[in-house]
């Protein structure tokens, strides 16, 4: 490992590492082994693989530290494994959670390389705007929605990462922190009237379609946890405090999928949603 990323190691995991349960985490040099592959783009070995949860966050917490200097500051957070069907995949009971980094996003309509990660996939998913440091005070949606003060459309692309043979599964996807690669990030939708857009958020249809017209997929916004409101209650119960500004992605708004499958270029709309709004991407 280089003396830069022992020097960031130590001056900024260990406040990190502060909020995390004690455990055993993945060493100095396994993580920066990760850190190095996953930003060239090549598999990498699991982290935390046969670990605990608890391992696994402290090890989260080390992979942050590396790779906010090089995707810059941590900018939200973001709910994993937030529906039935991708627990069931994955081996979980319940989602996973990791972070958001401010050069990850990208502008509706983005050039990306089809290949930009070594096992890359992605999702229609939601943007939640934290209008209000309140919401962290609320118990349910009803009281969530009123301190969020935007929802943006948002297609993530997330890499894996790790070897075909290497185990995917909650305690190794928390380790990396949820696969956080890039994001399309579509145009803001303001919240005028909290429990209209609640409702929305509930019963709008996400559909993904290819370049040439094909339905890859289609959900209704109730497959995260009931409504997507319920993906930031569900990141508070596990002591993530949100700030005025922070981003949460709700998590898949149906199933990850291959750049293959778009055929060049993806698209998601969000059929109930104001002004029924597109996010896309073109794969290069």
């Amino acid at each position: 490992m280089s003396r830069l990323k022992a020097t960031i190691l130590s001056a900024v995991a260990l406040p990190l590492l502060a909020t995390a349960a004690m455990s055993e985490c993945a060493t100095d040099a396994e993580v920066a082994a990760y850190v190095d592959g996953f930003l060239a783009a090549q598999p990498t070995r699991a982290l935390a693989a046969g670990g605990t949860m608890e391992d696994a966050l402290c090890t989260q917490a080390k992979v942050v530290a590396m790779l906010t200097q090089e995707m810059g500051p941590v900018i939200g957070y973001k709910a994993g494994l937030t529906s039935a069907p991708a627990q069931e995949r994955f081996g979980a009971s319940e989602p996973v959670h990791g972070v958001l980094y401010r050069d990850m996003l990208l502008e509706n309509g983005a050039a990306v390389a089809a290949q930009f990660g070594a096992r890359p996939v992605f999702e229609a998913d939601l943007i939640l705007v934290v209008g209000s440091d309140a919401i962290n005070q609320a118990s349910s949606a009803e009281e969530a929605i009123a301190h969020i003060s935007a929802v943006h459309p948002f297609l993530e692309l997330a890499d894996v990462s790790y070897a075909t043979d290497e185990p995917v599964n909650a305690i190794t996807l928390t380790a990396n922190g949820v696969a956080a690669k890039l994001g399309v990030l579509g145009a803001a939708i303001p919240v005028d009237d909290a429990a209209e857009m609640l409702a929305a958020l509930e019963t709008m249809t996400v559909t993904v379609t290819a370049s040439d017209g094909e339905v890859l997929s289609s959900a209704q916004g109730s497959a995260v946890l009931g409504n997507p409101v319920n993906a930031a209650l569900w990141l508070m119960s596990k002591e993530i405090v949100f700030k005025p500004g922070d981003l949460i992605s709700v998590g898949s708004i149906g199933p990850l999928m291959p750049p293959a499958k778009a055929n060049g270029r993806a698209e998601a709309r969000y059929v109930g949603l104001p002004g029924d709004p597109v996010v896309s991407v073109v794969f290069e």
